[in-house]
C-alpha cells in the first residue's frame, strides 16, 4: 500500500472533493481514509483541519467530517455572490498581473481547451479551476482572494456537468467557453480593464444555466398518459 505525505493526501482528497468522487455532504470515514492514504489517524486528522479551514469539509462535534455539503442556503449565497467576486478580481488582475503570472495562465488554458476538447470532463473542470484561481493570484488581494477559493469549490463541483455536454449545443458552449478564456487573458494581457469584466460576466452566464442543472436536473421520465389514464379510472 503506498503511503501519502500530508501534502499528497490534502491534494488528492481535495482533487477527489472537487470532481466530486466524493460528494458534497459525504461522510468521511477517518478509518477507511487512513487505510487508503497509508498514514495514521493523528496526520489525517491534520489534513482534514486543514480542508475544514479552507471550506472542504465541515466537522460537527461527535459527528465527524464530511464534506462541505451544496445546500439551498449555500447555493442561494454562491449564485449571488460569484459574478460580484470574478468581476472584481478581474479588474484587479488587470492591474497587478506579472508576466510570469500570465505564462502560467496560458499554460492553464492550453490544458484547460485540451481537456476540453477531447470532452475529459474532470479533467477540464480542474483545469478550469486553476485558470480561475491563476486570475484571482494575480489580483493581489487577500481579501478577494479568500473568497475566490471558498466559491470555487462548489463552481468546480457544479461545473463538472457543464463539461460534460449531453447535446451538439452544450458541445458548442464548451468551445465557447474556451474562446471567452482566450479573450479574458487577452485583456488581462493588455490591461483592458473594463473589457476584462465584460468578458468575465459573460463568462459567468454562459455556465450559470448548466450550474443550475447540477442543483435542478431535468424531472424522471414518466409515461404521462398511463398517470392520466390512472387517475380517471374508477
Amino acid at each position: 500500500m503506498p503511503r501519502f505525505s500530508k501534502e499528497d493526501c490534502l491534494d488528492d482528497l481535495k482533487r477527489r472533493i472537487l470532481s466530486t468522487d466524493l460528494a458534497p455532504g459525504e461522510d468521511l470515514d477517518e478509518v477507511g481514509l487512513s487505510e487508503h492514504y497509508g498514514m495514521s489517524r493523528t496526520p489525517l486528522r491534520e489534513v482534514l483541519q486543514r480542508l475544514l479551514g479552507e471550506g472542504y469539509v465541515d466537522m460537527t462535534q461527535n459527528r465527524g467530517a464530511k464534506v462541505a455539503s451544496m445546500d439551498i442556503g449555500v447555493l442561494r449565497t454562491f449564485f449571488q455572490t460569484a459574478p460580484m467576486v470574478y468581476a472584481n478580481i478581474s479588474r484587479l488582475a488587470t492591474e497587478n498581473r506579472t508576466g510570469l503570472q500570465l505564462d502560467v495562465l496560458k499554460e492553464a488554458q492550453r490544458d484547460f481547451a485540451k481537456a476540453a476538447k477531447l470532452s475529459r470532463g474532470g479533467e477540464a473542470a480542474l483545469a478550469n479551476h486553476r485558470f480561475h484561481a491563476t486570475i484571482g493570484a494575480m489580483a493581489h488581494n487577500p481579501y478577494l482572494l479568500a473568497a475566490l477559493a471558498r466559491l470555487q469549490i462548489d463552481h468546480t463541483r457544479m461545473g463538472q456537468t457543464f463539461y460534460r455536454p449531453a447535446a451538439p449545443a452544450e458541445s458548442m458552449m464548451v468551445l465557447q467557453a474556451i474562446e471567452q478564456h482566450d479573450a479574458m487573458i487577452s485583456a488581462i494581457e493588455a490591461r483592458e480593464s473594463a473589457l476584462a469584466i465584460d468578458l468575465t460576466l459573460q463568462h459567468w452566464d454562459l455556465s450559470r444555466d448548466r450550474m443550475e442543472r447540477f442543483v435542478r436536473p431535468d424531472p424522471l421520465p414518466v409515461d404521462v398518459i398511463s398517470l392520466k389514464d390512472r387517475r380517471n379510472a374508477v
